[in-house]
């Protein structure tokens, strides 16, 4: 869940707002990490969860997963990151392929998938969508 100190009620309007706020759950870590952070209908959080936690360069991701507790919390849409700890900001196959999948699961469940971010240890990230 949001911390006290993101519970700021101001709306995310963009991948730079989000990727402060992700980052915090996915740096200075030697392993993947798959973060999500729900948004309400005005893009405001509602809450952030690590959703996977990987190896150095893999992690294992389901849209049952991702979407369980943005339909918990009623999200209206979602931002979701990962970090890649060997470096480097451009996105696999696989990130791309799981990108597509998660929007296409948000679409029936009727949360959006706005922005896919990859994000190093540096704090550097990389839109995606």
């Amino acid at each position: 869940m949001l911390d006290k100190t993101l519970r700021s009620r101001k709306p995310i309007n963009g991948a730079k707002e989000a990727s402060k706020i992700l980052s915090r759950m996915v740096l200075d870590n030697n392993r993947e990490f798959f973060v999500v952070l729900n948004l309400d209908a005005r893009n405001i959080p509602i809450s952030a969860h690590i959703i996977s936690i990987g190896t150095l360069n893999a992690s294992l991701v389901h849209p049952r997963e991702t979407f369980y507790k943005a339909i918990k919390c009623k999200a209206a849409s979602m931002i979701v990151a990962h970090n890649h700890p060997s470096g480097g900001l451009e996105p696999s196959e696989a990130d791309l392929l799981l990108t597509k999948r998660l929007q296409n699961a948000g679409e029936i469940l009727g949360i959006e998938v706005v922005d896919s971010l990859v994000m190093d240890k540096a704090g550097n990230y990389r839109s995606i969508i």
